[in-house]
C-alpha cells in the first residue's frame, strides 16, 4: 500500500471525541485576540496556527467554533482575505482532510481547472485515505467528488484520475502476487504502451493503478530487466502532459514517496515564477510527514526545503510557509 499522509486523529475521530488541553485552549485564545478589534496581528496568527502540528490544528479548528461559535477558516477569509498568505491560513485552519477537499474545489474555481493541483492529492492515496476523502468531499459540500470532477477533466487525465477515485488498489499477496505475475503484468504495460503503435492508456492504468507498492517493485525489476528501462522512464516516453505527469505520480508515490513529493516541492517553484497553490497545498498536505521529504529534498537538490521558500515566497505569506516546515524541522539561524 502507499503511505498515509493523514494524522492519525483522522482516521481516530470516528471512535473517539478528542480531548482540549490547556494548550488548544491558549491556540484559540490567541488566534482570537489575534483577530480582535481594528486591524489584524498576523504574526499572532501565524504563531498560533501556522507553528501547530497537523493534530493540533484539528483540535483547535474544532474548539475555535465550540468556544467563539465561528468557523476558523471563515475568520481567517475575513481576517488576511485570500492571497496567497490568506489561502495558506485558510487551510491551515481546517483537518487535514477537510483542506484537502477545500484545495480541490479552489482548483475547480473559476475559468480553467488547475490540474497540477487536483492529480497530486487525487493520485497515490490509500484505499482508506480515499474512502475519507470522497466522505469528507460530499458531506462537506454536498456534491459527489466524481461528479464534481467530471465537469473538470477530460481525456486521459479524466480516465486516470477516475480509476484512482476507485480505491481499488489490491491488498498484497505474496501467494498471487509472484514473480511471474509481475513479469506478466511487466510485459502487459509493455505490449500496451512501447511495444504497440498507439498506446493503449485505459489498460495500462488499470494495472498501474491496482497494483500495490511491493507488486508495482517488482514489476519495475521485470521491465527494466527485459526491456532496458524503469516504469517511470516508460510512462514518460509514452505519456505526454499533465497526465503523463499524473501516471509518473502514482507510481513514484508507490516506488520512492518521499523523493517523488521533494520533487513536486521543486516543480512548484521551477521557471519563471512561483506556483504558489501548489508550493502551499504540498507544504501543508505533507507536513505530517515532512521530516522524511525534507531528507528526500536535501539528499536530491542539496538544499533545505526552507531555502526554497526564502528564495521564492516573500512577506506573512513566506514567515507562514517557514513556521509550517520549522514545526517538523527546525531551522538553523
Amino acid at each position: 500500500m502507499g503511505i498515509d499522509i493523514y494524522p492519525p486523529i483522522i482516521y481516530e475521530r470516528e471512535l473517539s471525541t478528542p480531548t482540549f488541553g490547556a494548550e488548544i485552549d491558549d491556540a484559540c485564545k490567541a488566534i482570537h485576540d489575534a483577530c480582535k478589534g481594528w486591524g489584524t496581528d498576523e504574526s499572532g496568527v501565524i504563531e498560533a496556527l501556522a507553528t501547530r502540528s497537523p493534530e493540533d490544528r484539528y483540535k483547535i479548528s474544532l474548539h475555535y467554533k465550540e468556544i467563539y461559535d465561528k468557523e476558523l477558516k471563515d475568520l481567517m477569509k475575513k481576517e488576511v482575505g485570500s492571497g496567497d498568505f490568506g489561502t495558506a491560513l485558510q487551510f491551515l485552519a481546517l483537518p487535514s482532510d477537510v483542506a484537502e477537499c477545500a484545495m480541490l474545489k479552489k482548483a475547480c474555481d473559476g475559468i480553467g481547472t488547475s490540474e497540477r493541483i487536483l492529480y497530486p492529492i487525487l493520485c497515490g492515496r490509500t484505499n482508506k485515505e480515499m474512502e475519507i476523502l470522497k466522505k469528507t468531499y460530499f458531506k462537506t459540500y454536498t456534491k459527489d467528488l466524481g461528479k464534481k470532477l467530471d465537469g473538470e477533466l477530460s481525456g486521459n487525465l479524466e480516465r486516470f484520475v477516475f480509476n484512482c477515485l476507485q480505491g481499488a488498489e489490491e491488498e498484497y499477496d505474496p501467494q498471487y502476487h509472484t514473480e511471474d505475475k509481475a513479469k506478466e503484468d511487466a510485459e502487459y504495460i509493455y505490449k500496451n504502451g512501447q511495444g504497440k503503435w498507439g498506446t493503449n492508456e485505459k489498460n495500462m492504468f488499470k494495472v498501474l493503478i491496482a497494483s500495490p507498492t511491493e507488486h508495482l517493485e517488482a514489476m519495475n525489476r521485470a521491465y527494466a530487466d527485459k526491456y532496458g528501462y524503469t516504469l517511470p522512464k516508460a510512462l514518460e516516453k509514452e505519456l505526454s502532459g499533465t497526465v503523463g505527469d499524473a501516471a509518473c505520480f502514482e507510481v513514484g508515490l508507490k516506488l520512492k514517496p518521499y523523493e517523488t513529493i521533494a520533487e513536486l516541492i521543486k516543480s512548484a517553484c521551477k521557471g519563471i515564477g512561483t506556483d504558489e497553490l501548489l508550493l502551499t497545498t504540498t507544504l501543508i498536505r505533507y507536513q505530517h510527514i515532512m521530516t522524511k521529504v525534507m531528507m528526500a529534498h536535501i539528499d536530491l537538490f542539496g538544499k533545505s526545503v526552507h531555502e526554497r521558500v526564502r528564495s521564492e515566497c516573500r512577506g506573512n505569506y513566506r514567515k507562514a510557509l517557514l513556521a509550517v516546515l520549522n514545526s517538523v524541522w527546525p531551522e538553523d539561524v
